[in-house]
């Protein structure tokens, strides 16, 4: 085998709550992540040309070390000397700089196509292990499903799969620089945080309505006050019948769950009609 194609899935966080701080300066984090069927194609392949070359269909991406699939690249063909080179075409689908760890899905499949094609024998956690040196969230990324994930994000306990339900993806033509919410977290006077451990309980019992009820992101008091029109979305979501609406990761991508299809193919016509979003699309929850 000298090339594979392969879905590097979204993320969105259905929970996110921010524990403290480590002396490095990075914040510790306890989330609930959840993989969606929305995702980029990743093409990686044995190539004569010695090093790592990469292209894609979004001309503004980055194609060197600035970019996460390289990265992840080098960091296999460094470890293990590889001879060959390493081709990576990326068909980007999922809303880049929207909080939903795209970089990271396309890099942890660099990763795990690289670990097929050259036969590097490398187990999950093996490549999980390599993952969290260039990102916190490309662990999470190959493992996907449901999932606890502490400490940045790397610390991750598997949990039961989520209930399947019909999900909308609405993404406003803004980008939110992740740095500037954590660095603004601490001035917050009433944070909101989510209970976590009832997630994880209504997860298991698979209760929509009662995980509905504990969700919650404690970046929103951040990312809201600086760009109002997340919160005009998750509204718009909401009066369409939306059993829950949220922000995921930092921002800005709003997604709401819903318990009926009919229900949420109204609600995207309504968020589509409002203008909010350059981005609307209905996709459901993946279970490995």
């Amino acid at each position: 085998m000298d090339e594979m194609t392969l879905k590097a899935l979204a993320k969105i966080n259905i929970g996110l709550d921010v524990t403290g701080t480590r002396p490095d300066g990075y914040h510790l984090v306890r989330m609930i992540m959840q993989t969606v069927h929305i995702y980029d194609l990743v093409t990686v392949k044995k190539s004569t040309t010695p090093g790592i070359s990469m292209t894609t269909n979004m001309s503004f991406l980055p194609v060197d070390e600035d970019n996460l699939c390289v990265k992840a690249a080098k960091l296999l063909a460094d470890e293990f000397d590889l001879e060959s080179g390493t081709a990576i075409h990326l068909n980007k689908r999922i809303p880049v700089a929207a909080g939903m760890a795209g970089g990271s899905s396309d890099a942890a499949a660099v990763l795990f196509g690289m670990n097929r094609i050259y036969g590097l024998g490398l187990s999950k956690k093996q490549l999980m292990e390599r993952g969290v040196k260039i990102g916190a969230d490309i662990p999470y990324c190959l493992m996907r499903g449901t999932a606890l994930a502490e400490g940045i994000g790397e610390v991750l306990t598997p949990l039961p799969d989520m209930m399947r339900c019909p999900v909308l993806i609405a993404k406003p033509a803004i980008s939110v620089s992740t740095k500037y919410v954590y660095e603004h977290l601490d001035a917050l006077e009433n944070p909101q945080h989510p209970d976590i451990d009832a997630m994880m309980e209504d997860i298991k019992n698979q209760d929509l309505y009662a995980l509905g009820s504990h969700m919650g992101n404690i970046l929103e008091g951040v990312t809201i006050e600086k760009y109002p029109v997340i919160q005009q979305i998750k509204d718009v979501m909401k009066e369409n019948g939306a059993v829950v609406s949220m922000m995921s990761g930092s921002g800005p991508t709003v997604f709401g769950f819903f318990d009926d299809e009919e229900v949420l193919q109204r609600a995207k016509r309504a968020v589509e009609d409002s203008k909010l979003a350059n981005r609307v699309q209905c996709t459901t929850i993946f279970q490995p």
